[in-house]
């Protein structure tokens, strides 16, 4: 929970920087590609709702271990809680929908599908925050999502709910990064964190015994959460503390960075090889980041 203990006030509250927004938001999504690296080692022996159960349930345990232990439990109670739970409600049923969207369609196609957040929070912010991206600030956008296209190489399928579910999950994650741009100053970031991961463990929790039960943990299964969770709560405070201090439509098109990290940890952990057009997607990506902060 470095990110927001170390730059808030009591009250949580920054200067604002869409430059520092930036370097935040881009160590939160390669802090959230470590942890998915996790997610696909479980999966592999485990459903992935109790792989979700279990490295939330862990990230919950340390975020109230972390606080109490600093005699900072206070900072975990929402002092808005409607708004909290909206954005936690939001949280929970992005993630229901793309792991539904990954077990019913090829990665590549959930993925893209997926990415088309940055460009819902810029209409978002625009027409509910008021934040305007110059001319070649929308170019960036949606040069980054072509980036993604040309990086992914989706294939032609024919629509099917794995299609809605993906658009859903983009959908509540773009009002999720917007609510929490709106979410008034006096809110700390721990209680946007712990309010996120309250809802989701018992969520996922419901989805692993309604979906056919529990496989066996084993130590290793435990120590592998235990860090998936450590990761999940330090990329969720990265990413609070980013969308807090920056505008939500320059600071959403960097989540496509994940496209290069999943290249190279696929690389890496999975031998998934590099193909060509990947680098293209990815030079791509990088131009329009730059094109996005002009």
């Amino acid at each position: 929970m470095s990110a927001e203990t170390s730059s808030a006030d009591v009250d949580g509250v920054v200067a604002p920087s869409n430059n520092r927004a930036v370097l935040l938001v881009l160590s939160a999504f390669a802090v959230f590609s470590c942890t998915d690296v996790i997610v696909k080692i479980l999966a592999e022996g485990m459903p992935a709702p109790q792989v979700t159960f279990l490295i939330t349930a862990a990230g919950l345990l340390l975020l109230l271990g972390h606080a109490f232990s600093t005699g900072r439990g206070s900072r975990l109670i929402p002092r808005h809680p409607g708004v909290a739970l909206l954005r936690a409600l939001l949280l929970a049923g992005d993630t229901l929908l793309i792991h539904y969207a990954f077990a019913v369609l090829p990665l590549a196609e959930a993925y893209l599908l997926a990415f088309l957040t940055p460009i819902l929070v810029a209409v978002l912010g625009f027409v509910l925050l008021g934040e305007r991206l110059s001319a070649i600030g929308w170019a960036g956008v949606l040069i980054g999502f072509a980036g993604v296209a040309v990086a992914l190489k989706p294939g032609v399928a024919p629509l099917n709910m794995g299609h809605a579910a993906a658009v859903g999950s983009a959908v509540f994650f773009a009002l999720s990064l917007v609510l929490l741009r709106r979410t008034n100053t006096a809110e700390t970031d721990e209680a946007l964190v712990s309010s996120m991961l309250v809802v989701l463990a018992p969520v996922a929790l419901g989805v692993a015994a309604a979906s056919g039960g529990f496989a066996p943990v084993s130590p290793g299964d435990l120590a592998l959460a235990l860090a998936g969770g450590a990761m999940m709560l330090d990329g969720h405070a990265l990413l609070v503390r980013a969308f807090r201090i920056g505008e939500a439509s320059v600071v959403a098109p960097f989540q496509y960075s994940q496209i290069i990290w999943g290249c190279l940890f696929g690389l890496l952990f999975f031998s998934t090889p590099v193909e060509l057009h990947t680098l293209a997607g990815a030079a791509i990506i990088i131009l329009s980041g730059w094109l996005v902060l002009k």
